[in-house]
Protein backbone atom coordinates (compact mmCIF):
# COMPACT_ATOMS: atom_id res chain seq x y z
CA UNK A 1 0.00 0.00 0.00
CA UNK A 2 1.12 3.52 -0.71
CA UNK A 3 -0.15 6.80 0.51
CA UNK A 4 -0.12 10.27 -1.54
CA UNK A 5 0.31 13.55 0.27
CA UNK A 6 -2.33 15.60 -0.37
CA UNK A 7 -0.87 18.73 1.58
CA UNK A 8 0.85 19.67 4.97
CA UNK A 9 1.26 22.79 6.94
CA UNK A 10 3.07 24.04 9.90
CA UNK A 11 1.53 24.06 12.89
CA UNK A 12 4.09 24.79 15.86
CA UNK A 13 7.71 25.42 15.24
CA UNK A 14 9.37 22.32 13.84
CA UNK A 15 5.48 20.62 13.60
CA UNK A 16 3.84 20.35 10.42
CA UNK A 17 0.51 18.12 10.44
CA UNK A 18 -0.25 15.76 7.20
CA UNK A 19 -2.72 15.31 4.73
CA UNK A 20 -2.61 11.78 3.27
CA UNK A 21 -4.53 9.61 1.12
CA UNK A 22 -4.59 5.97 1.17
CA UNK A 23 -3.81 4.23 -2.33
CA UNK A 24 -5.49 1.29 -3.60
CA UNK A 25 -8.43 1.41 -0.76
CA UNK A 26 -11.55 3.93 -1.51
CA UNK A 27 -12.46 3.74 2.63
CA UNK A 28 -9.18 3.48 5.29
CA UNK A 29 -10.50 1.17 8.23
CA UNK A 30 -8.89 2.49 11.56
CA UNK A 31 -10.08 2.58 14.88
CA UNK A 32 -9.44 5.90 16.77
CA UNK A 33 -5.93 5.58 18.85
CA UNK A 34 -4.43 3.55 15.91
CA UNK A 35 -1.54 4.01 13.99
CA UNK A 36 0.02 3.19 10.73
CA UNK A 37 3.36 2.47 9.55
CA UNK A 38 5.28 4.41 7.05
CA UNK A 39 8.19 2.90 4.95
CA UNK A 40 10.97 4.10 2.62
CA UNK A 41 14.34 2.80 1.51
CA UNK A 42 16.67 5.59 3.44
CA UNK A 43 20.55 4.98 1.97
CA UNK A 44 20.04 1.74 0.83
CA UNK A 45 17.57 0.31 4.06
CA UNK A 46 14.36 0.20 4.54
CA UNK A 47 13.50 2.31 7.44
CA UNK A 48 9.75 1.68 9.09
CA UNK A 49 8.51 4.38 11.63
CA UNK A 50 5.00 4.23 13.01
CA UNK A 51 2.67 7.04 13.40
CA UNK A 52 -0.09 7.48 15.02
CA UNK A 53 -3.58 8.73 13.31
CA UNK A 54 -4.37 12.45 14.13
CA UNK A 55 -7.96 12.44 12.80
CA UNK A 56 -11.43 10.21 13.13
CA UNK A 57 -11.92 7.91 10.64
CA UNK A 58 -13.79 10.19 7.27
CA UNK A 59 -15.35 7.19 5.23
CA UNK A 60 -12.86 7.96 2.63
CA UNK A 61 -8.92 7.32 2.38
CA UNK A 62 -7.93 10.25 4.18
CA UNK A 63 -6.15 10.40 7.13
CA UNK A 64 -4.14 13.10 8.75
CA UNK A 65 -1.15 12.37 11.17
CA UNK A 66 0.72 15.27 13.28
CA UNK A 67 4.69 14.93 13.21
CA UNK A 68 8.06 16.32 14.66
CA UNK A 69 11.22 16.78 12.51
CA UNK A 70 14.06 15.01 13.94
CA UNK A 71 16.70 16.61 12.40
CA UNK A 72 18.85 13.72 12.21
CA UNK A 73 15.87 10.84 12.47
CA UNK A 74 15.79 8.17 9.22
CA UNK A 75 12.26 9.30 8.12
CA UNK A 76 11.04 12.73 9.43
CA UNK A 77 13.51 14.92 7.23
CA UNK A 78 12.17 12.97 4.18
CA UNK A 79 8.13 13.67 5.23
CA UNK A 80 8.70 16.84 5.82
CA UNK A 81 10.44 17.65 2.61
CA UNK A 82 7.36 15.46 0.71
CA UNK A 83 5.37 17.76 -1.94
CA UNK A 84 1.67 17.22 -2.53
CA UNK A 85 1.78 14.53 -5.06
CA UNK A 86 4.44 12.73 -3.46
CA UNK A 87 4.21 9.03 -2.47
CA UNK A 88 5.69 6.97 -0.13
CA UNK A 89 5.15 3.44 1.41
CA UNK A 90 2.51 2.40 3.93
CA UNK A 91 1.11 -0.29 6.11
CA UNK A 92 -2.31 -0.96 6.94
CA UNK A 93 -3.54 0.50 10.71
CA UNK A 94 -2.40 -1.12 14.14
CA UNK A 95 -2.92 -1.07 17.70
CA UNK A 96 -4.55 -1.44 20.78
CA UNK A 97 -4.47 1.85 22.24
CA UNK A 98 -8.16 2.92 21.61
CA UNK A 99 -11.36 3.87 23.88
CA UNK A 100 -12.32 0.54 25.71
CA UNK A 101 -15.66 -0.87 25.07
CA UNK A 102 -17.84 0.62 26.63
CA UNK A 103 -16.15 3.54 27.43
CA UNK A 104 -16.54 5.59 30.86
CA UNK A 105 -15.70 8.72 31.70
CA UNK A 106 -11.98 9.15 31.10
CA UNK A 107 -8.74 11.93 31.27
CA UNK A 108 -6.19 11.63 28.36
CA UNK A 109 -2.70 12.71 29.26
CA UNK A 110 -0.48 13.92 26.59
CA UNK A 111 2.52 15.45 25.85
CA UNK A 112 3.89 17.16 22.57
CA UNK A 113 2.96 15.08 19.37
CA UNK A 114 1.32 12.43 21.60
CA UNK A 115 -1.84 14.66 21.30
CA UNK A 116 -2.73 12.78 17.75
CA UNK A 117 -4.59 9.88 18.78
CA UNK A 118 -6.75 11.78 21.39
CA UNK A 119 -7.99 14.27 18.51
CA UNK A 120 -8.35 11.21 16.52
CA UNK A 121 -10.98 10.07 19.74
CA UNK A 122 -12.16 12.91 20.22
CA UNK A 123 -13.60 13.41 16.94
CA UNK A 124 -15.27 10.55 16.60
CA UNK A 125 -16.34 9.76 20.40
CA UNK A 126 -17.44 13.39 21.65
CA UNK A 127 -20.80 13.87 21.29
CA UNK A 128 -23.62 14.69 23.76
CA UNK A 129 -24.06 11.52 24.89
CA UNK A 130 -20.33 10.02 25.50
CA UNK A 131 -18.75 10.01 28.63
CA UNK A 132 -16.90 13.11 30.30
CA UNK A 133 -13.55 13.74 28.70
CA UNK A 134 -10.91 15.73 30.22
CA UNK A 135 -7.60 16.23 28.26
CA UNK A 136 -4.47 16.95 30.04
CA UNK A 137 -1.83 18.45 27.72
CA UNK A 138 1.34 19.64 28.67
CA UNK A 139 3.89 21.18 26.27
CA UNK A 140 7.30 23.44 26.99
CA UNK A 141 5.98 26.53 25.34
CA UNK A 142 1.95 28.17 24.32
CA UNK A 143 3.39 27.83 20.65
CA UNK A 144 3.49 24.51 21.00
CA UNK A 145 -0.23 23.51 22.08
CA UNK A 146 -1.04 21.83 18.46
CA UNK A 147 -4.48 21.93 17.84
CA UNK A 148 -5.58 24.00 20.72
CA UNK A 149 -8.68 25.93 18.91
CA UNK A 150 -10.09 22.55 18.17
CA UNK A 151 -9.89 21.50 21.50
CA UNK A 152 -11.23 24.99 22.73
CA UNK A 153 -14.06 24.66 20.47
CA UNK A 154 -14.67 21.37 21.74
CA UNK A 155 -14.80 22.58 25.81
CA UNK A 156 -17.18 25.36 24.59
CA UNK A 157 -19.62 23.31 22.62
CA UNK A 158 -19.61 20.02 25.00
CA UNK A 159 -20.33 20.78 28.81
CA UNK A 160 -18.51 17.09 29.97
CA UNK A 161 -15.29 18.24 27.62
CA UNK A 162 -12.16 19.72 29.47
CA UNK A 163 -9.46 21.03 27.87
CA UNK A 164 -6.26 21.42 30.22
CA UNK A 165 -3.36 22.51 29.01
CA UNK A 166 -0.08 23.11 30.96
CA UNK A 167 2.95 24.76 30.29
CA UNK A 168 6.49 24.13 31.62
CA UNK A 169 8.06 27.24 29.92
CA UNK A 170 5.03 29.79 30.41
CA UNK A 171 5.79 33.47 29.40
CA UNK A 172 4.57 36.71 31.53
CA UNK A 173 1.28 36.73 30.06
CA UNK A 174 0.11 33.16 30.50
CA UNK A 175 -2.73 32.41 32.84
CA UNK A 176 -3.64 28.92 32.53
CA UNK A 177 -2.02 25.99 34.40
CA UNK A 178 1.78 25.64 34.82
CA UNK A 179 4.42 22.64 35.66
CA UNK A 180 4.62 19.26 34.17
CA UNK A 181 1.13 16.39 33.56
CA UNK A 182 1.96 14.93 36.97
CA UNK A 183 1.09 17.96 39.24
CA UNK A 184 -2.03 17.97 37.35
CA UNK A 185 -3.69 14.49 37.66
CA UNK A 186 -5.31 14.76 41.33
CA UNK A 187 -6.93 18.45 39.97
CA UNK A 188 -8.39 16.22 37.43
CA UNK A 189 -9.68 13.21 39.64
CA UNK A 190 -10.89 14.82 42.57
CA UNK A 191 -11.78 12.01 44.87
CA UNK A 192 -13.16 9.66 41.88
CA UNK A 193 -11.39 6.31 41.56
CA UNK A 194 -13.68 5.03 39.06
CA UNK A 195 -12.24 6.98 35.53
CA UNK A 196 -10.26 5.20 33.19
CA UNK A 197 -6.48 6.85 31.95
CA UNK A 198 -5.35 7.08 28.67
CA UNK A 199 -1.13 8.16 28.30
CA UNK A 200 0.79 9.41 25.57
CA UNK A 201 3.61 10.82 25.08
CA UNK A 202 7.86 10.27 25.89
CA UNK A 203 8.52 7.52 27.90
CA UNK A 204 9.70 9.21 30.82
CA UNK A 205 6.66 11.23 30.98
CA UNK A 206 4.37 7.86 30.82
CA UNK A 207 6.05 5.52 33.33
CA UNK A 208 5.84 8.25 35.60
CA UNK A 209 2.67 8.71 35.32
CA UNK A 210 1.89 5.21 35.80
CA UNK A 211 3.72 4.88 38.84
CA UNK A 212 2.14 7.89 40.24
CA UNK A 213 -1.40 6.93 39.47
CA UNK A 214 -0.61 2.70 40.94
CA UNK A 215 0.50 4.35 44.05
CA UNK A 216 -2.87 6.36 44.67
CA UNK A 217 -4.82 3.19 44.14
CA UNK A 218 -5.65 3.16 40.35
CA UNK A 219 -5.62 -0.65 39.13
CA UNK A 220 -3.34 -0.97 36.07
CA UNK A 221 -6.08 -2.00 34.15
CA UNK A 222 -7.44 1.33 34.25
CA UNK A 223 -4.22 2.97 32.98
CA UNK A 224 -3.83 2.46 28.95
CA UNK A 225 -0.49 4.05 27.50
CA UNK A 226 1.21 4.44 24.29
CA UNK A 227 4.57 5.60 24.94
CA UNK A 228 7.89 6.62 22.00
CA UNK A 229 11.68 7.61 22.80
Amino acid sequence: MEARLIGSREIAPGVRHFEFGALGVERLEFVPGQFTSFVDMIDGKEITRAYSMASAPSGSNRFELCLNRVEHGHLSPRLFDMKPGDRIGMREPLGMFVLRQAPRDSIFVATGTGIAPFRSMLQAHLKASSPAFTLLFGVRYESHLLYREEFEEMARTHAHFRFWPTLTRPDAGWKGRQGRVQAHLMEATGERRDVDFYLCGLKEMVDEVRGLLKGQGFDRKQILYEKYD
